[in-house]
């Protein structure tokens, strides 16, 4: 069996050219849309709620069918105009159920306390950290992703693409806030990783395309400015805005000297000061380095990251996310995860320069989510599917089409600012995950700092922090603190 490998922005593995959802018929029949009723207790309160998981039929515009949305949507019975927040996840090529069954629904899949999977068949509980205490919510399954699907005869490609993407989804909110009378509603997105690049994009397309103004975005593993994380060659910029992260993940796992640094935020002042400074000038230099400057900067480096002189000499001083997946931990035969660098694995051997999976991914929660959504639809919500596939995380939507981007690296953080500069009351929360080797905090930081809001503005948008990777929710403590950020947050839009 031939097998094709796809390197996603969020999520790096194989895949299986004759992956079972890229058989299904198109004509095949989907159930009707399911609705049931539900209550639960969150934060001493009880809150009833109507769920409702099915398609949206979309058309374009002559009315002809385009797609069949996937989404899920918990409304709570109010008297209040309650606010409503679209969800989604990233890839692209992810459906949703990771903020679905992770953090934000009123159900989620038990982890063990330091996020880690417990033994299948995993289970599911109430979820007292849900966002449904302060909005609505409802979760969408991109086009391929989930159970979402073009229409007959109609080709992926119109699905596909950053631009294509974002009239998709764009169009389903407009289209689900019509349908649904929810105008009036305060209005929310939420996304993580490149869901936070659908976000952002969807800032503009949502106000510029239907008039569609939003009350605040929430960002979870941010990346807006894909030069900051490609570590392509000619481009330095990463292995400057990777280091603090890197530097992170080494604390966690004892490579630093704790006498020198007590704390963790001790080393990434330190770090993050080197990082912009010395490293980036030496980084601007290449081969012109003399061999005392290489010298000073390779042992600087190996003091921040836990690495051996030698090596970092031997990479250039650039050391990349799977070099440093790999080599960390090499003389205890253990890999790091680069979705979350707390997370350990073990390969066949311990030579080469990059690991065999993913362990903060394939051993930590691809089983626990997948089961955790197909059990939630069927039982909870009696969304019941023989012949259908749920598409947790596909590479049918490849190639992807980047559009004007295609020989540039994509950065859409410039429409996030006109979008806050034309609606001054849009608010923006961004959650980072300390051991994120995926979307690093410092590289977030890095184009928030160059979106150059106005001075007037630049509050609109807040940064939080959290001992945890790319999933920071995964983590019991940081789930709490990332719960009370995103409360405060609505409380305050």
């Amino acid at each position: 069996m031939k097998i094709l490998h796809i390197a996603f922005l969020s999520f790096t593995f194989l895949f299986l050219d004759t992956a079972i959802g890229q058989n299904e018929s198109k004509t095949a029949v989907f159930p009707e849309p399911q609705v049931t009723e539900h209550q639960m207790t969150v934060q001493g309160k009880r809150i009833n709620y109507t769920a409702k998981a099915g398609h949206m039929d979309m058309f374009d515009a002559d009315g002809k069918p385009l797609s069949k949305i996937f989404y899920v949507a918990y409304t709570a019975k109010s008297t209040t105009n309650r606010p409503v927040t679209f969800v989604f996840n990233g890839g692209p090529g992810s459906s949703s159920v990771w903020l679905h069954m992770g953090a934000l629904g009123p159900k989620r899949v038990v982890m063990t306390d330091d996020g880690l999977s417990t033994a299948p068949p995993y289970q599911i509980v109430d979820n007292d950290y849900t966002w449904l205490s302060h909005t609505d919510l409802v979760f969408i399954d991109p086009v391929e992703t989930g159970f979402s699907r073009p229409a007959e005869d109609v080709s992926k490609s119109k699905f596909t693409g950053y631009q294509e993407d974002l009239k998709s989804v764009g169009d389903f909110i407009h289209a689900y806030v019509t349908e649904n009378g929810r105008w009036s509603s305060p209005k929310f997105l939420a996304g993580e990783s490149y869901g936070t690049t659908r976000a952002s994009g969807l800032s503009g397309y949502l106000q510029d395309r239907h008039g569609m103004f939003l009350n605040g975005i929430v960002l979870i593993s941010a990346i807006l400015n894909f030069q900051t994380a490609y570590f392509s060659e000619g481009n330095d910029l990463p292995y400057a805005l990777f280091l603090p992260s890197y530097a992170a993940v080494a604390y966690h796992h004892d490579k630093i000297n704790k006498q020198r640094f007590p704390t963790l935020d001790d080393l990434l002042k330190a770090v993050e000061g080197f990082s912009l400074k010395d490293y980036n000038n030496a980084l601007m230099q290449g081969d012109q380095l003399s061999e005392q400057e290489v010298e000073t900067i390779a042992q600087q480096l190996s003091d921040f990251t836990g690495l051996s002189k030698n090596y970092i000499k031997q990479r250039q001083l650039r050391v990349s996310v799977p070099a440093f997946t790999k080599e960390l931990l090499r003389d205890e035969s253990l890999t790091i995860g680069r979705f979350d660098g707390a997370v350990t694995g073990r390969d066949k051997n311990d030579a080469g320069e990059r690991y065999e999976f993913d362990p903060s991914y394939n051993k930590s929660i691809y089983g626990a989510y997948t089961m955790a959504i197909n059990e939630h639809l069927h039982k909870n919500l009696n969304y019941k599917h023989r012949t259908h596939v749920y598409e947790i995380l596909t590479g049918n939507v490849w190639p992807w089409n980047y559009g004007n981007a295609q020989n540039q690296f994509l950065d859409n953080s410039q429409t996030l600012r006109q979008a806050i500069h034309k609606n001054p009351f849009l608010k923006v929360l961004i959650a980072n995950g300390y051991y994120d080797m995926a979307t690093p905090y410092f590289a977030t930081e890095y184009t928030v700092n160059h979106m150059f809001l106005h001075p007037e503005y630049r509050d609109n948008i807040t940064m939080t922090y959290y001992k945890a990777g790319h999933m920071m929710y995964s983590v019991k403590t940081e789930l709490e603190q990332f719960t009370k950020d995103v409360r405060a947050f609505y409380d305050n839009y």
